[in-house]
């Protein structure tokens, strides 16, 4: 099932976020971020925050928010992280696939993801498989901690196109 967060989730939150944000691989946020710091970004009042749970145990989050202001506003983004131990059980598409829809009823005419780290192929597969194009390359502007310099994606999707968010 996938709910919008509470206050309780809190904990669960933090401990997906924390080995991603420590791992420094995926997302553009200090590694050595506070747990404070980072429930405060990823639970921000602009952000509409999800969980995915199941048996109780919450499996995935997400936050969905307007990407841009004034001419921009009916675009927005999202973040998804995935429990260590819940990977490969398809959690991120579940929750990729309720924040299309989430978007489309909130009035969103597009979905953006700003930075998609290249060598995240998972997310890259997930995302083309869902119906997003990248409609950018940003050369060398990560900067991996394993693999250095690594190009970072801009994919979009049109969310007034019939069908957009189906698998292929």
């Amino acid at each position: 099932m996938i709910r919008p967060a509470r206050p309780e989730d809190q904990d669960a939150i933090w401990a997906i976020l924390e080995p991603v944000i420590r791992a420094g691989e995926t997302y553009t946020l200090d590694r050595d971020m506070s747990r404070e710091a980072a429930l405060a970004y990823w639970l921000s009042p602009n952000h509409h925050v999800h969980v995915l749970e199941e048996d109780g145990q919450i499996l995935g989050t997400y936050y969905l928010r307007t990407n841009q202001q004034g001419g921009g506003r009916h675009v927005c983004n999202c973040g998804y992280m995935t429990h260590e131990q819940a990977r490969g059980r398809g959690v991120a598409s579940r929750m990729c696939r309720h924040s299309l829809d989430l978007a489309r009823q909130l009035g969103y005419r597009g979905m953006q993801f700003n930075f998609v780290i290249s060598t995240n192929e998972g997310a890259v597969r997930l995302w083309q498989a869902l119906g997003f194009q990248i409609v950018g390359r940003l050369p060398g502007a990560f900067e991996h901690p394993r693999f250095g310099f690594v190009d970072a994606l801009v994919f979009y999707q049109d969310l007034t196109r019939p069908g957009s968010g189906e698998t292929a």
